[in-house]
């Protein structure tokens, strides 16, 4: 894992996880590769059916010099047309967003995302999970003893 969005699972409820490829240039791969990289506030849109990545920040590489690229530009996504199709059909009629989870290297080296359709979490809900995540911990912790 080279980036996690924390925030995500604490924000959404997420109904389904997608493996996305990224489409990126050389270095922003090499800066990607030293983890320099972070989802925080990035979010996930369909725009003239494609999908793309923005907020994400990916530091310019050091050596990289006139090569290197805007570290908050939008970046297109790679998916199969029919997981498209089906994700733009869930935003549209349920209402749903789609957020980033995580970036990883595959066993072949290749940059991917992993995108989630999520509704969004009330406050709570997110109490809620707060709660039964202390409960799941104490039990945890009384098995131990």
């Amino acid at each position: 894992m080279l980036a996690v969005n924390k925030s995500a699972r604490h924000d959404y409820f997420l109904l389904e996880v997608i493996e996305a490829g990224l489409a990126l240039t050389g270095t922003e791969v090499k800066s990607l590769r030293q983890g320099k990289v972070s989802l925080g506030e990035s979010y996930v849109r369909v725009m003239d059916g494609e999908l793309f990545v923005i907020g994400m920040n990916i530091k310019p590489y050091e050596q990289g010099n006139r090569f290197n690229v805007d570290p908050l530009r939008t970046r297109k996504l790679l998916v199969h047309k029919r997981e498209l199709n089906s994700l733009y059909a869930e935003i549209k009629r349920e209402g749903l967003t789609i957020v980033p989870l995580c970036i990883y290297l595959n066993d072949r080296g290749i940059a991917k995302m992993e995108i989630a359709l999520a509704k969004g979490k009330k406050l709570y809900d997110k109490r809620q999970t707060l709660a039964e995540r202390d409960v799941e911990r104490s039990m945890q912790r009384a098995r131990l003893k």
